[in-house]
C-alpha cells in the first residue's frame, strides 16, 4: 500500500497553514499535524518523513518556513522538534 502523493502532503502542509491564519499571525504547525490530517492518530508515525521531505521543499521554493524556537532553520539540519509557518509576507 502507498501513501498519500507529494502533492497531497503540500495541499495538507498549505491547508492546515492557511487555517491558521495569515502568514502576518505567525502562526505554526507541527509537521506531525499534516501527517495525523493524512492517516489518522494510528497510523501517521510513517508518514513523518514524507511530510518533512515535502516541507523542506516547500522551504526551498520560499513557500514555507522551518522554525525552531521561533527561529528560522535549515530543516534537513535540525534536530529535535520543528515547526512549518507561512513566511511574513513583504
Amino acid at each position: 500500500m502507498s501513501g498519500p502523493s507529494d502533492r497531497a502532503i503540500e495541499e495538507t502542509i498549505l491547508a492546515l497553514l492557511d487555517a491558521r491564519g495569515s502568514a502576518t499571525s505567525g502562526k505554526t504547525i507541527c509537521p506531525s499535524e499534516a501527517a495525523r490530517a493524512l492517516a489518522g492518530d494510528d497510523g501517521f508515525r510513517p508518514l513523518m518523513e514524507p511530510v518533512r521531505a515535502v516541507a523542506f521543499a516547500l522551504a526551498d521554493r520560499g513557500v514555507v518556513q522551518v522554525t525552531q524556537r521561533g527561529r528560522v532553520v535549515d530543516g534537513r539540519a535540525a534536530r529535535g522538534p520543528i515547526r512549518l509557518r507561512r513566511p511574513p509576507e513583504a
